[in-house]
This record gives C-alpha cells, sequence and structure tokens, in this order.
C-alpha cells in the first residue's frame, strides 16, 4: 500500500492552469489524501501560460491520462502521443483554445512496485531520500540546456529570466514534444518521499527550503501546505500544485 497526499492552489491568478491525477480523480482545487493500492498514475499538468485554454489543456490531458489501464506493459509513450494527438484535435476545432498546450509529470508504479515516469515540459519529479532531495525529471528547458553547459550555475537557473521558455510539450501544433518516459528497474523505498509539482514551487522555493519543510515532523500534508505557503511568501506569481508518495509497511499478520 501507498499513502499519497496533494495540493493544488490558484494563488494569486484568477483561474488554475494546473491539475493533478491521482490514480482515477482528477483535481483543480484542494487539498487530498488517501491510501492507494498498485498499479496506479500520479501527475502533475501545468497549462502552458501565454496560450490559449491552459488549463483546459492540463484538465483534458489528466482525464486521458486517468483512462489508462497502467501495468508494467503498458506502452506510456504510445499513450502520451495519442493524448498529445487528441489535444492538437481540440486546438484546431475551437479557435478559443488554439494551441492549447500542457506540460506532465507523471509516476506509475506498476503490478510490482516498479517505478516508472514521464515528463514533458518543466513540472518536475523528485525523490527526498535522507534529508536530501534529489530531481529525477529533467526540465525540457532553455534554462536547462544552459545549466548543463555550464552557462549559468544551479542559483541562476531557478531565477534566470528565460526560466519559463520551454520546449514543445503536449498540444503544440507545430512541433512534436519529447516523451521522456523511463522504467527505474527500482522500487519505492520506505522512507522515501516522491514529491511531483509544478514550476510555481520549483521557481519560487530552493531545494535548501524543501528540504527543511519535508524533514519537519508535521503531517505530510500539513508541509505541502507550508511548501505553498512559502512560495506564496517569495512572492509567487503562478498557480501551485504538489504530489507525494510514500510507501506503507506491511501490516504484520498476528498469528491465531
Amino acid at each position: 500500500m501507498y499513502y499519497c497526499c496533494a495540493i493544488t492552489d490558484k494563488g494569486v491568478r484568477p483561474h488554475n492552469e494546473d491539475a493533478l491525477l491521482i490514480h482515477r480523480t482528477v483535481l483543480t482545487e484542494g487539498v487530498t489524501e488517501c491510501e492507494l493500492s498498485k498499479p496506479f498514475l500520479l501527475a502533475v499538468a501545468d497549462g502552458v501560460s501565454g496560450e490559449l485554454s491552459g488549463e483546459v489543456a492540463s484538465s483534458a490531458c489528466l482525464q486521458m491520462l486517468r483512462e489508462v489501464s497502467f501495468s508494467s506493459q503498458t506502452n506510456m509513450e504510445r499513450k502520451l502521443f495519442s493524448i498529445h494527438e487528441t489535444l492538437m484535435k481540440l486546438g484546431k476545432k475551437q479557435e478559443d483554445k488554439r494551441n492549447m498546450q500542457t506540460t506532465l509529470c507523471a509516476i506509475g508504479v506498476d503490478e510490482h512496485d516498479m517505478l516508472h515516469s514521464m515528463n514533458v515540459g518543466d513540472s518536475r519529479l523528485y525523490r527526498y531520500r535522507n534529508e536530501q532531495l534529489f530531481q529525477l525529471s529533467r526540465d525540457q528547458s532553455l534554462v536547462q540546456v544552459l545549466y548543463e553547459e555550464g552557462a549559468i550555475s544551479e542559483e541562476e537557473r531557478q531565477h534566470h529570466i528565460n526560466r519559463n521558455i520551454i520546449f514543445p510539450v503536449l498540444g503544440n501544433l507545430t512541433e512534436l514534444p519529447d516523451f521522456d518516459v523511463k522504467k527505474h528497474h527500482e522500487k519505492i523505498e520506505y522512507g522515501d518521499i516522491l514529491l511531483l509539482c509544478s514550476d510555481g514551487l520549483s521557481d519560487y522555493v530552493s531545494k535548501t527550503e524543501m528540504e527543511k519543510i519535508l524533514a519537519m515532523p508535521e503531517p505530510l500534508v500539513r508541509r505541502l501546505q507550508l511548501l505553498t505557503e512559502l512560495a506564496f511568501q517569495h512572492h509567487c506569481a503562478d498557480n501551485i500544485t504538489i504530489i507525494t508518495l510514500i510507501r506503507l509497511p506491511q501490516k504484520r499478520k498476528h498469528k491465531k
């Protein structure tokens, strides 16, 4: 069994272009927590600002993703391509939704408890282990390329003026996204926290600040609220969405 908690908040924006998926449930506002049995999918989608109907794109993407019967044999790259094509068609049919786009960062836990990840864009997947936070996903962005080339530092990457320039994502009418789909060939370890988030969190709260809050003895759902509050204290002007997942210890069977 697994424990999942999540939060999505529109912040100062008039509406929420973020959405989250927990197994079969799509949420666009509020806080939730639940226990999950394998297999399942979790995902964060962030509608692209500057394009029409970002909130429609993110929600529609996750509505389609929740219909996927995920297992170790599922071809997730093919599924994501199908979602991309459907968003393109929707964006072509209606002028008010033309070129609507969304990022997607997702994980799957299959029937063998093995971890899978999927990423398109700059929403992120982290693993928190031994009080340290490690980014498992790779940002598909201009700033990431500059960082990998050594042109900017880690700190500059977080505050760079071009940090919102991302590569083609789901729904893009002119270019095919790069579907980064991985089988990690490992299980989630007891004590690990997997964290998925939109850039409303990662652009405004540093890795060190995240580690400090995740190390607190507060309930996990309260730690997510503290992360969100800190981002807004740092003048976050974006929506914020966070999902966390931990693996629960197996209950011992008592002998009669």
